[in-house]
């Protein structure tokens, strides 16, 4: 249906002389007036009014004529679509709410409505950016047809303009309150978290617990959770800063969740839990290497272990055994008594790692240091044995104090022959072993090239813990063991420095003993049990090693509490993993069945989104003032009345006001003389008679 056109009729002016000329006959005729004026000492209203028609008929006077049709005023409802609206009530009398200025925005004629929604990420938005969404929907109307701006939101909004500048823009601005007036939350901030943390010291967080809206308590409940499931519980003063140790554990991510009992009544427990997350580094690595001889193979361990700046490598070869008699006399011997009560009593604990190469009993070391060793294993320490020859006959070190902890138990056979190592079927789904490839050799396909040959391996009767390796005939090669709280690794052969020198196309010797190590210095990434969580962009990746599973169950809680079984499968690099779309900001928890914990971020670590969760106007005030706007509560005004007027200011209790701007498209146009020249010259000539024969008889 077509608006209704309207006329407009406006004089114009379209001069026939230059305008110069016009304002120079102006003058003239006034300087005429003025001399007669005092020439006859009155005024000549007859000559002045022939003067004014005659310069009026030379500036051209026409009329124009409009068709004007009406154009509806444009006003814009912005809805509030983030992730604070899914609390209480909000959601309700929002839709309410559109519902109501819907239908009566759409009865009047004079108005249009510009729907805007957001933010366009919803409940994955950590802000709420509404004014920016509202700019690029009304980019297109001009200021002039702008009616007013309605914004159905809890008033949170972070991109707020400035209020001088934005008050002539949109025309009024609302805001209609959706929470209730007397809302309460407690949220948890911390204040100070160190990006960094040396492994095995502690790091200091701060923290500070706010109660926004009614205060309940003077103190609360804090709890900390770890990723191994510790859970550690501790009084906190509310309003108050507060600090709290943290253990750094290992190198990488270390992941800390503190939360906070919540208050009655609260809008939402979203914000009442807080990621702690930094990254663990190892100050140096002390690595202790003891090799029973002198041997090819033990400048490949020097220089594996020198070639890494973080490592500070204490090494002792014997060299000279107490059984060794020749005629060298004591005073000419240069060598360094081993320091075996430094080593394994006072300062054992300051290794971080323990290494016996080829190493056999040979009465220098006595018994109760090897419980030492042992115990430090089982407590949490690192233990890596390179067995000889002399593991499989009557000086094995097996025979101590050590067997507790050692994988393999020595069959007594020394294998001397060729043989190329491979990984087991369960070594492919762990990550020591998992896709280690060699590409410094001979390349055969792609970029991988066949591994080289050992040349001599220690025969094992049985073995504790995980074979990821076989040598000759399938023979056990590399075995891992969790030992109580430490681990121990063992390569049953002496002869991995054939693949550092290049033999037969040499192998990956660097990135396996590398990969050893960090597995024993219990690095996250090449734990077997442990659940790798990575966030990219809006998608948790969870992947986790086969390592003798055909799939695994994990059970992830959301940040707004909901939990949900995610299913890993496998996949060809012997991993599982899943791939889930993340749809909420903050800290998402997961749980494997065997009770590892890992926490994910999606976001901000503290988002604006949920920094203040209660409805109300101070982020607005301002610009709802300059504007002429007001600020309704739908709890109490369910629905406003809507006005219409020229001028503000435009709200007041229970009613709004949007501006009636009378705005119009003008459709056609006319114009014409207002006087024919006949008349135009008619009415001249008939002034000009009239003055003289009137002037004629004053005479």
């Amino acid at each position: 249906m077509n608006a209704p056109l309207a006329q407009s009729l406006s004089l114009h002016f379209s001069p026939l002389a230059p305008e110069p000329l016009l304002w120079a006959l102006g003058i003239i005729a006034i300087a005429l007036l003025a001399t007669k004026i005092a020439m006859v000492r009155r005024f000549p209203f007859l000559r002045a009014l022939s003067f004014a028609l005659f310069v009026f008929i030379l500036a051209g006077p026409s009329v124009h004529n409009e068709k004007r049709e009406a154009v509806p005023g444009v006003v814009a409802v912005v809805v509030d679509e983030s992730a604070s609206q899914d609390f209480g009530q909000r959601q309700e009398r929002t839709n309410k709410a559109l519902a109501h200025l819907q239908n009566i925005i759409g009865r009047n004629e004079s108005l249009e409505m510009r729907l805007v929604r957001g933010p366009k990420g919803g409940a994955m938005d950590s802000r709420t950016d509404l004014f920016g969404l509202l700019e690029t929907a009304m980019a297109d109307v001009p200021e002039s047809r702008r009616a007013g701006a309605i914004l159905i939101s809890d008033g949170q909004i972070h991109d707020v303009p400035n209020a001088e500048t934005m008050q002539n823009s949109y025309g009024p601005v609302h805001l209609l309150l959706t929470g209730e007036k007397n809302e309460t939350d407690r949220r948890i901030v911390v204040t100070n978290a160190p990006a960094f943390g040396i492994v095995g010291q502690t790091i200091e967080v701060r923290f500070r617990i706010e109660d926004h809206g009614q205060l309940h308590e003077d103190s609360t409940l804090v709890t900390l959770q770890m990723s191994d499931g510790t859970i550690k519980r501790d009084m906190a003063q509310v309003g108050e800063e507060q600090s709290m140790h943290l253990p750094v554990r290992h190198a990488g991510q270390n992941v800390f969740e503190l939360f906070v009992d919540p208050i009655p009544g609260e809008l939402t427990e979203r914000n009442n839990r807080a990621a702690i997350d930094f990254q663990g580094v190892r100050d140096r690595l002390r690595v202790l290497l003891v090799s029973g001889k002198p041997h090819a193979g033990g400048r490949t361990w020097r220089d594996l272990l020198t070639g890494d700046p973080s490592v500070d490598l204490v090494h002792f070869t014997i060299l000279r055994e107490p059984e060794k008699i020749d005629a060298t006399p004591q005073s000419e011997m240069s060598l360094i008594a081993f320091p075996f009560r430094e080593l394994f009593e006072l300062k054992l604990y300051d290794f971080d790692l323990i290494i016996f190469d080829r190493y056999r009993l040979n009465r220098i070391l006595p018994d109760h240091y090897f419980h030492n060793i042992a115990r430090y294993v089982e407590k949490g320490g690192a233990f890596l044995e390179a067995s000889g020859p002399a593991y499989a006959s009557e000086d094995s070190i097996y025979y101590t104090a050590l067997r507790d902890i050692l994988p393999g138990v020595p069959s007594g056979q020394v294998y001397s022959g060729a043989f190329t190592p491979h990984v087991t079927p369960l070594g492919q789904g762990h990550p020591v072993t998992r896709s280690l490839v060699w590409t410094g050799g001979h390349k055969t396909h792609g970029d991988q090239a066949p591994w080289g040959p050992w040349l001599r391996q220690i025969g094992l009767q049985t073995v504790h813990g995980d074979v990821l390796m076989n040598g000759l005939n399938d023979r056990p090669l590399l075995i891992l063991n969790h030992v109580g709280e430490g681990r121990a690794a063992q390569i049953a052969s002496d002869h991995l420095w054939l693949w550092s020198r290049g033999y037969e196309g040499g192998g990956p010797h660097g990135e396996l003993l590398r990969r050893v190590v960090h597995w024993l210095m219990k690095e996250p990434e090449l734990d077997e049990q442990a659940l790798d969580v990575r966030v990219d962009g809006h998608t948790l990746v969870l992947r986790r090693a086969a390592f003798e599973r055909a799939q695994d169950v994990v059970k992830m809680t959301a940040p707004d509490g909901r939990e949900e079984e995610l299913t890993l499968t496998p996949t060809q690099e012997g991993l599982l993993e899943h791939f889930r779309r993340a749809d909420q900001t903050g800290i998402y928890r997961f749980e494997t069945t065997d009770g590892h914990l890992r926490f994910a971020i999606v976001g901000e670590v503290d988002p604006p989104e949920f920094r203040n969760v209660l409805s109300g106007a101070e982020a607005l005030k301002p610009l709802l003032e300059a504007s002429g706007g007001q600020a309704i509560w739908l709890s109490d005004e369910p629905y406003p009345r809507l006005r219409m007027m020229r001028h503000g200011p435009y709200g007041g209790q229970g009613w709004i006001a949007l501006r009636d701007l009378q705005a119009f498209n003008v459709v056609d146009a006319e114009e014409k003389p207002a006087f024919p020249l006949w008349l135009s010259l008619s009415m001249i000539l008939a002034f000009m008679l009239g003055t003289w024969l009137y002037e004629g008889r004053r005479r």
